[in-house]
C-alpha cells in the first residue's frame, strides 16, 4: 500500500469512531494548551525581565571598584586584601567586588580609564546623606555628585529648569519628590531657590573666623538657629536649584533620573563640590579609617584617598567585555549586569522546564487515552485486519496504519491546543490589564511569549507522544493471526 492509501484508511477509521476519536483528541488539546500556556508565561517573564534591564540602561554600564578607605586602613592589622574586601562588601549598598581591588581609584586612574577604547565617559561616585534646609524646612536627604556636563540618561529630561551650568557652579539638581518634601507646590517654584547643606562648624569657625568657601553662618530666624550659640555651631553651604528631575511614575522607573548604575539620590551637585563636602565633613568611622591608612603608610599624609567606585559607560555593549578585561588587567574590580545574565538564563531555564514538566503530565495522561483508543480499535477491527493480512498486507503496513491514526490525533490536538493556548494567553493578558494594571495606572504588559519554536515544538511533541502511545497497540495488531481473525465476529 502507498502512504496515501494508508493515510486515507486511517482517516476513515477515525471518522467511523468519531466520538472516541474526538474525546481522545480533546485530551491532547488540553495537554498541549497547558504546556504552551505555562511555558509561554515563563518565557514572557524572562522577556519582560530582560526588557526591564534594558529600560534601566544597564547593558552599557560597568561599575568599577577601587581600593576603599577601609581596605587601606586594614593594612594596619595585616588583614590584607581579603580582609579589605570583606569590609568593602559590608559598606554601602548595591553590588560589591568579590575581592579587594589592587589599585586606588583616584583622579589619575579615572583619566586612565576614560582613555580605554570603547569608553564613552567615566563618572566617579560620591554620595552621602546630609541635613539640608530650603523653603523654611529642614530634612535629611541623599546627595550625589555628578559630572558637569553629564551625558547620562537620567539628566536628559527635566520637569523644570535645566542641568547645572558649570563644574564649579554652586548649583544643584533635585528630583520632583524633593520639591514636594520641601513644600514647593510645583517643580518650577523651586527653580532659583536655595538649598543649604548643614554641618557642624569647625573650631576655628567657632572662634569667629570669617566665612570661607565652605559656608556661611545660619540666619537667626531658621528653626535650627533660634539662638546665637546654635548658629555658631553650624555652617551651611548654599546651592542654587537649577533643575528638577521628573518624579518616578508607575510606568517609568527613572525615579528622578534613576537609570543605569548611578546612585539614586534626591539632590545632585557638581562632583568636585560633593567630594569636597564629603572629605570636609567625614563621619567618625571614616575619620578613623583615614588616620589608620596614613599610619600604615598606605596613604601619604597629604594624599587624598580615591573614590570607592565609578560608573563607566561604554559606547557599544559589544565593547563591554573587552573594557572589563582591560580594567581587570589594570588592577580594578568591576561589575556588570552581564554577569547576572547567564545566571538569570539558568534560573529561567529551570522555571520553564518545571512549567513544561507540569504541563507535560497532562499530555502524558492524554497518551493513555490514545493507547486505549487504539486498543479498542484493534478489538473492533480484528476481522478487517485479518482480511488485509490474508490478501498480502505486511506487518509493517499494519503498524503504519495505527501510527498514522495516532499521528493524526496528535497533529490535530497539537494545532488546536496551540490555538487554544493563544486564546488563553490573550484573555489572561486582558484580564490582568483590566483588573490589576489599569487600576494602578500602569500600561499594558504582555505577560506571555509564544515564539515560533514553542508552538512548533509543542505540535511536534504532541505527534511524538501520540506515536509512542500507539507502539503497543500497533505491535499487537501486527501479531494478529489472519486465520483466527477471519473467524472473529
Amino acid at each position: 500500500m502507498s502512504f496515501y492509501d494508508i493515510l486515507r484508511l486511517s482517516v476513515r477509521n477515525l471518522r467511523e469512531a468519531k466520538l472516541r476519536a474526538t474525546l481522545t483528541t480533546m485530551g491532547v488539546i488540553v495537554g498541549v494548551a497547558v504546556i504552551v500556556t505555562m511555558v509561554s508565561f515563563g518565557l514572557g517573564l524572562q522577556r519582560n525581565t530582560i526588557a526591564r534591564f534594558k529600560a534601566l540602561d544597564l547593558f552599557n554600564e560597568i561599575r568599577v571598584f577601587g581600593r576603599s578607605l577601609s581596605s587601606l586602613a586594614d593594612a594596619v592589622s595585616g588583614r590584607g586584601q581579603d580582609g579589605g574586601g570583606e569590609e568593602g562588601r559590608r559598606q554601602g549598598g548595591g553590588p560589591q567586588p568579590d575581592k579587594t581591588p589592587a589599585r586606588v581609584l583616584d583622579d589619575k586612574a579615572v583619566e586612565e580609564i576614560a582613555k580605554i577604547p570603547g569608553v564613552a565617559y567615566v563618572e566617579p561616585q560620591v554620595y552621602f546623606r546630609v541635613y539640608m534646609r530650603s523653603n523654611g524646612r529642614v530634612q535629611t536627604q541623599v546627595v550625589s555628585g555628578a559630572n558637569v556636563p553629564n551625558a547620562a540618561a537620567r539628566f536628559q529630561e527635566f520637569a523644570a529648569g535645566q542641568m547645572i551650568a558649570a563644574p564649579d557652579a554652586f548649583e544643584a539638581v533635585v528630583n520632583e519628590q524633593w520639591t514636594l518634601d520641601f513644600g514647593y507646590e510645583k517643580p518650577a517654584d523651586a527653580i532659583g531657590k536655595t538649598v543649604d547643606f548643614l554641618a557642624p562648624a569647625k573650631k576655628e569657625e567657632d572662634e569667629g573666623e570669617a566665612d570661607n568657601f565652605f559656608g556661611i553662618p545660619l540666619e537667626d530666624e531658621e528653626p535650627l538657629a533660634d539662638d546665637k550659640d546654635t548658629a555658631d555651631r553650624l555652617v551651611a553651604r548654599s546651592f542654587r536649584i537649577a533643575g528638577v528631575l521628573p518624579k518616578e511614575s508607575k510606568n517609568n522607573s527613572s525615579g528622578g533620573g534613576f537609570r543605569g548604575f548611578g546612585p539614586r539620590a534626591n539632590v545632585y551637585i557638581p562632583l568636585a563640590a560633593a567630594r569636597s563636602w564629603s572629605q570636609e565633613y567625614r563621619n567618625p568611622l571614616n575619620e578613623v579609617a583615614l588616620e589608620l591608612a596614613r599610619q600604615s603608610g598606605a596613604l601619604e599624609e597629604n594624599q587624598v584617598e580615591g573614590y570607592d567606585q565609578a560608573v563607566v559607560r561604554v559606547s557599544d555593549p559589544v565593547a563591554l567585555t573587552d573594557v572589563r578585561k582591560i580594567l581587570t588587567e589594570r588592577g580594578f574590580e568591576s561589575f556588570s549586569i552581564v554577569d547576572q545574565l547567564e545566571q538569570l538564563r539558568t534560573v529561567f531555564l529551570i522555571i520553564n522546564s518545571a512549567l513544561g514538566l507540569l504541563g507535560g503530565i497532562s499530555l502524558l495522561v492524554a497518551s493513555f487515552g490514545i493507547a486505549n483508543t487504539m486498543i479498542m480499535s484493534i478489538l473492533e477491527r480484528t476481522r478487517e485486519i485479518g482480511i488485509m493480512k490474508a490478501i498480502g498486507a505486511e506487518d509493517r503496513e499494519i503498524k503504519l496504519i495505527f501510527f498514522v491514526e495516532a499521528a493524526v490525533i496528535g497533529l490535530l490536538g497539537g494545532i488546536i491546543g496551540v490555538l487554544a493556548a493563544w486564546g488563553i494567553d490573550a484573555l489572561a493578558n486582558r484580564l490582568a490589564y483590566r483588573f490589576i494594571l489599569k487600576p494602578q495606572g500602569a500600561s499594558y504588559v504582555d505577560f506571555f511569549a509564544i515564539p515560533i519554536y514553542l508552538w512548533l515544538g509543542a505540535i511536534l511533541f504532541a505527534v511524538l507522544v501520540s506515536i509512542l502511545a500507539a507502539l503497543y497497540p500497533a505491535a499487537r495488531a501486527a501479531r494478529i493471526d489472519p486465520v483466527k481473525a477471519l473467524r472473529h465476529d
